[in-house]
């Protein structure tokens, strides 16, 4: 454990030395019986290790994250969530940057119900929050994408049933995010990751192998936007989980365990230099690591997979629904099951733009598809400001939001819609506070809550950033302006963004 003599231990490592949180479950029914009131709040806390977390703003009433591999879901799923949420929360539910879902509003009496129904239909919350590896990202269409390299799927699934279940990655030194992805056209923000895995190839044996290229140290919060340090490593995919694997255990082992806002992997790396973590990753793997190999993205392409598109598989499409600010009503849910059934096989994927993808579908039902009233709500064809527009949960829910941000993000693109009319592709991220959930630090237009004065009253404001990005060209996004007042923001934003979409 890498805390010095004269470093004291952050709060959370004094409760996990105090009680395990990995068996948080088993005061499940005590809680229920007793009330929420009695669960100490360090317990409170421990819940995360489940996926379940207290709201301050909401007392008495919690929230869960799913955890799903690479965005993958499908139609039973999604009635099932949705009938969760209709029944014991607020009928709706929120997709996350990291392709998960977190219902919301139910009562700690409930939990294991939920956990039941969940686990019926192959879900769960399990290390979903706090010192965990989070749900591991990929690119939404992968199998399905005739651009991509290679389907990342089967490193997804296998690092993931490593990591579920197991106490050797469920405590940390902080939360760890994992992008593992053969998408050519970037469609993830693997740079903002604690380790992350592209597409590369190799010759190997007078063999050009697919596999990925490995970076870690990336993080969005905690100091803000730090890109991902190549490692100089490929691995092929039947050694990809592995290697993140001993990734995250250096990070474990090694990683600081004092003040919170200094131990993400990046501190760990900053202070050892990409060559020792390299040689102390080839110490843990026990042997010599080829050297990366040729990166395989294209640098001139980002996509966020919305709209009509075809599949690598003969007479199939899929098609990008945007949700949005990646909040879904249980009765979109449902017609969301309905029509990926009637039109496809029942296959859903989430992406890390809060939006959804309904794979499989025959040529001849395209034009169906199209038709159907969903997709007047949840639109494959919306304008540029709506579609890429993206927010974190905010302050309805999270104590460590400053502002409200998704009642914001959908007011500024109805404005920009009326106001600016059509523009080329243009991302704007909300994030409500310094941790950066909605990830504006990626974002042609990033907006950073907080408050601000305004003569004598207190009011939601932002911080703007422009020209932020991840993949093969990653960039620390330029502060534009300070406090501007949410309420003028669209006003301010409707004279920006034609000189950010022009080209």
């Amino acid at each position: 454990m890498h805390t010095s003599a004269d470093q004291k231990l952050n709060k959370i490592e004094e409760i996990k030395a105090a009680k395990d949180p990995f068996d948080i479950a088993e005061e499940i029914p005590r809680f229920a019986r007793e009330g929420w009131e009695s669960i100490p709040e360090d317990d409170r806390d421990r819940l995360k290790w489940r996926g379940v977390f207290f709201r301050k703003q909401t007392p008495g009433h919690f929230m869960m994250r799913l955890r799903m591999q690479g965005g993958k879901t499908n139609s039973e799923q999604f009635r099932t969530i949705a009938q969760i949420s209709r029944e014991f929360g607020p009928a709706y539910a929120d997709i996350t940057t990291r392709q998960q879902i977190q219902l919301r509003g139910f009562t700690i009496d409930r939990v294991e119900k939920i956990w039941e129904r969940l686990e019926a239909v192959g879900l769960h919350s399990r290390q979903t929050g706090m010192d965990n590896v989070r749900g591991v990202m990929g690119c939404p269409v992968s199998g399905l994408a005739p651009t991509e390299l290679l389907d990342a799927s089967p490193a997804i699934e296998r690092f993931t049933a490593m990591i579920v279940g197991n106490r050797a990655f469920a405590n940390l030194p902080r939360k760890f995010n994992v992008t593992i992805t053969g998408c050519t056209e970037n469609c993830t923000h693997g740079e903002s990751q604690d380790i992350s895995l592209s597409p590369a190839q190799k010759e190997i044996g007078g063999e050009k192998v697919r596999g990925f290229n490995v970076a870690a140290g990336g993080k969005m919060g905690a100091g803000g936007y730090t890109i991902a340090i190549p490692l100089d490593v490929f691995v092929p995919l039947d050694e990809a989980a592995e290697i993140c694997g001993h990734i995250t255990l250096l990070f474990r082992d090694h990683g600081s365990r004092g003040p919170r806002h200094k131990n993400r992997l990046a501190f760990l790396i900053q202070e050892w230099g990409a060559g020792k973590f390299r040689q102390e990753l080839e110490a843990r793997a026990g042997k010599s690591l080829l050297p990366a190999g040729e990166d395989a993205r294209n640098p001139k392409v980002k996509t966020d997979h919305t709209g009509v598109f075809r599949q690598r598989q003969e007479g199939l499409n899929y098609v990008g629904l945007v949700v949005p600010v990646g909040r879904i009503t249980s009765d979109q849910m449902d017609e969301a099951a309905r029509v990926a059934d009637a039109y496809g096989n029942g296959d859903i994927r989430l992406t890390a733009g809060q939006n959804l993808i309904i794979a499989n579908i025959l040529d001849k039902k395209i034009g169906g598809l199209t038709q159907e009233p969903l997709l007047r709500e949840l639109r494959y064809d919306p304008p540029e400001c709506i579609r890429g527009m993206v927010s974190c949960t905010g302050i309805d829910y999270c104590h460590f939001a400053t502002i409200e941000t998704k009642g914001h993000a959908l007011e500024l693109s109805r404005y920009l819609e009326k106001n600016v009319g059509p523009t080329g592709p243009i991302t704007i991220h909300w994030s409500g506070c310094p941790n950066a959930c909605g990830n504006h630090a990626a974002a042609d237009i990033g907006l950073l809550g907080k408050k601000t004065r305004r003569g004598k009253e207190t009011v939601d404001a932002v911080d703007v950033f422009v020209k932020g990005k991840t993949g093969p060209d990653s960039r620390v996004p330029m502060k534009l302006l300070e406090n501007v007042p949410c309420d003028e923001l669209p006003q301010a934003l409707a004279r920006i963004v034609p000189y950010i979409t022009r080209k």
